[in-house]
């Protein structure tokens, strides 16, 4: 399918109405803490924070708003069923009701350890298939157990472990969900899809995503949490033009000076050159990926905005930023008095401590554009922490 004039609306579905009494807990497993949020966080961080997902709905068991709200915040959500069946359909309905979608993804709160690099692999098979799950091979000797002894082998060609988020075409599966029997329980969505005669792709998954279920997986899960770190520095660069007129933000701080910088968005050339340097860490691409300045609704944006959208990126890979480091190149005006300024704000907007960024500042002995006063440039380094290869 091709959205070459607009980008498709991909609505997730996280499906959260479980009672979860097999973990073993005194209350559902899905708002029980992993690995530092309640379990239903860490979905909801993932998808809300990825640039392709339009909205998020929850479903959740009956009376317990207060749990999610006290979760996730501020979230739309809407009441399950009976069945996880019911409940999915409850939350494509929301979908229909709130204008359709393009493509959904339909996800198990209980695997909360989702990564942005799955939700780009289900959404990239969508361009050819109805639906695409992520599946794993299974791995051990399978046997048939009859009579309290093993039977035969069961051979393992072919043989794959389904996990979720599973994506369709919005269309498709809807349409699966209300042509499927009353009488009979599909197993998951992509076997109601498959038996409308479309087709589902499967792709690589991720031993992240495992299923938290009885009591031991919460440990499990913290455990796969806790996989080694490793560090990662990248660096961004950013120029813009002083100009008279304009107003001059330089580290989230509006300093006065009789010019400002010159841009599409409000010419932030520090936070722009740190944003490059977080989204490097994680290999995400630049600021203009993210925020072309051939789109209309960036015009005057604060440069926080992007800033926070990086850092955002970094935490929903599991990542940690660490230090940045900022050097700004201009003749004027003096950056010492506004340094602690921000520092104070680049930290604020970042989660850090002070302590944890740098900032500096040098000339070119009045050579090139900087030293004519044209314009500033601005280098910055970030240092982040991210989950190892397993």
């Amino acid at each position: 399918m091709s959205f070459a004039s607009n980008p498709p609306k991909t609505v997730a579905v996280i499906v959260a109405a479980g009672g979860g009494t097999r973990a073993g807990r005194n209350l559902p497993k899905q708002y029980v803490p992993v690995a530092g949020l309640p379990m239903i966080a860490h979905s909801v961080n993932a998808f809300s924070t990825h640039p392709a997902i339009t909205d998020v709905i929850v479903v959740i068991g009956a009376g317990q708003e207060a749990m999610l709200a006290a979760a996730v915040g501020d979230v739309r959500f809407v009441t399950g069923g009976a069945t996880r069946r019911e409940s999915v359909s409850n939350g494509l309905s929301a979908i229909e009701q709130s204008g359709g979608a393009d493509r959904v993804l339909i996800h198990d709160a209980a695997r909360p350890f989702l990564s942005s690099t799955m939700i780009d692999r289900l959404l990239s098979a969508l361009d050819a298939h109805g639906g695409a799950i992520p599946a794993l091979p299974v791995a051990d000797t399978l046997v048939r157990f009859g009579g309290g002894v093993m039977q035969d082998n069961v051979p393992r060609d072919g043989l794959y472990r389904v996990q979720t988020p599973q994506a369709f075409q919005f269309d498709i599966v809807v349409a699966a969900h209300r042509g499927w029997p009353d009488s009979a329980e599909a197993t998951d969505d992509a076997q109601m899809v498959r038996d409308t005669g479309h087709s589902v792709t499967l792709v690589e998954g991720d031993v992240m995503l495992e299923k938290v279920t009885f009591p031991a997986d919460f440990d499990a899960a913290e455990a796969r949490a806790a996989r080694p770190m490793i560090s990662r520095s990248a660096s961004g660069y950013d120029v813009h033009r002083l100009e008279t007129g304009e107003e001059l933000w330089l580290g989230g701080v509006l300093i006065p000076h009789d010019k400002g910088l010159s841009g599409h968005s409000d010419a932030d050339v520090a936070l722009h050159a740190i944003t490059d340097a977080l989204l490097g860490t994680i290999g995400a691409g630049d600021i203009g990926t993210h925020f072309p300045p051939s789109d209309a609704q960036w015009r005057g944006a604060a440069s926080y905005k992007f800033l926070q959208h990086a850092a955002s990126l970094i935490a929903a890979e599991g990542g940690i930023i660490d230090f940045v480091d900022l050097t700004l190149i201009c003749e004027a005006p003096k950056i010492g008095p506004h340094r602690d300024a921000m520092k104070a704000r680049i930290a604020d907007l970042l989660s850090l401590d002070p302590r944890q960024v740098s900032i500096k500042a040098t000339t070119t002995e009045r050579l090139g554009f900087t030293g004519r006063g044209e314009g500033i440039a601005a280098q910055a380094m970030a240092t982040v922490r991210v989950p190892g290869v397993a």
